[in-house]
């Protein structure tokens, strides 16, 4: 049933986000993975359609979020409003309570509204006026940013970047694939068609059937060998917590159930590496490192 299903997923996304498989077998993964998604790129190359497209695909409810320089945290998380026929406080939930959240544009908000989403994201859960309320299951962010060099934004904050598994890069299309978009169905009306494709059970089944890919050992050593390395080498300033040594064995597990293997396999942490890490790792001032550098320094096992 997984393979099918993963099939039908990947069909399906393929359809809409043409020329673009690598990036949606990872987003499929980090969901699969229970992470949360930072896509940074130009505007106009599809984030926000792929994130429309995740949500019809596999029935979820969807809220996005415009981040603005205004934005409050209470037009993220919720308020408390008084109700005089009760004569008490009743809580309006904010859009943050959706299976799949798209906090459109997350570096045009300030850092206090970018910090309401660090509890939810880490936690899954909300706490407001001392109380606190569990948020749907499964529960993905998608986060779009624009490039720093952009006018009106602001650089998310390590512990920010910390809580996306993955940051992915769509990129623009291929000569073909930009034919077929310009002479096309339009992608809105193409989003509009969209049916879900497996249901909310049995995306929860494959959530907890990653944990059933074997990991070996010699696996383990491999990956405790690239996070050490980040940690040592000089060209990086900051290296891989031990949250991000989990979320890299997580997401490779997840990609190794999208190809149908019952265990983890070197090139599965090769194909994460790159968009687990490079969001994490800082290079010492006036150098630059690789995720690709970083892998080529430790030998496979």
């Amino acid at each position: 049933m997984s393979a099918a299903a993963v099939a039908a997923m990947l069909a399906q996304l393929n359809r809409v986000i043409l020329d673009k498989d690598p990036q949606i077998r990872l987003c499929l993964a980090c969901l699969l993975a229970r992470g949360h998604l930072l896509i940074e790129d130009l505007p106009g190359v599809g984030k926000t359609t792929l994130a429309h497209a995740l949500a019809r695909t596999l029935g979820l409810t969807f809220q996005r979020v415009q981040f603005t320089s205004d934005l409050l945290p209470a037009d993220i998380l919720g308020v408390s409003i008084y109700d005089r026929d009760t004569g008490r406080f009743r809580f309006q939930q904010g859009p943050i309570f959706a299976h799949l959240v798209l906090a459109d544009e997350i570096n045009r908000a300030s850092p206090k509204a970018q910090s309401a989403l660090l509890e939810a994201m880490e936690e899954r859960q909300v706490t407001l006026d001392g109380q606190t309320m569990p948020l749907p299951d499964p529960f993905f962010v998608i986060a779009t940013q624009n490039p720093q060099e952009q006018v009106g934004t602001f650089a998310l904050p390590e512990s920010q970047l910390d809580r996306f598994l993955m940051r992915v890069h769509l990129g623009l299309p291929a000569a073909a694939s930009e034919r077929e978009l310009l002479i096309g169905v339009d992608r809105r009306d193409l989003l509009a068609a969209l049916e879900p494709v497996i249901t909310l059970e049995s995306l929860q089944t494959l959530q907890r059937s990653i944990f059933d890919i074997h990991v070996s050992a010699a696996l383990l050593d491999y990956v405790q060998a690239l996070i050490a390395h980040t940690r040592t080498t000089a060209e990086v300033s900051l290296g891989l917590s031990p949250r991000a040594a989990i979320g890299l064995v997580r997401a490779a597990r997840a990609v190794a159930l999208i190809d149908g293997r019952p265990a983890v396999l070197p090139e599965h942490v090769q194909a994460v590496f790159p968009s687990v890490v490079e969001h994490r790792i800082g290079p010492h001032s006036g150098g630059s490192v690789s995720a690709r550098q970083l892998l080529e320094a430790v030998p496979v096992p």
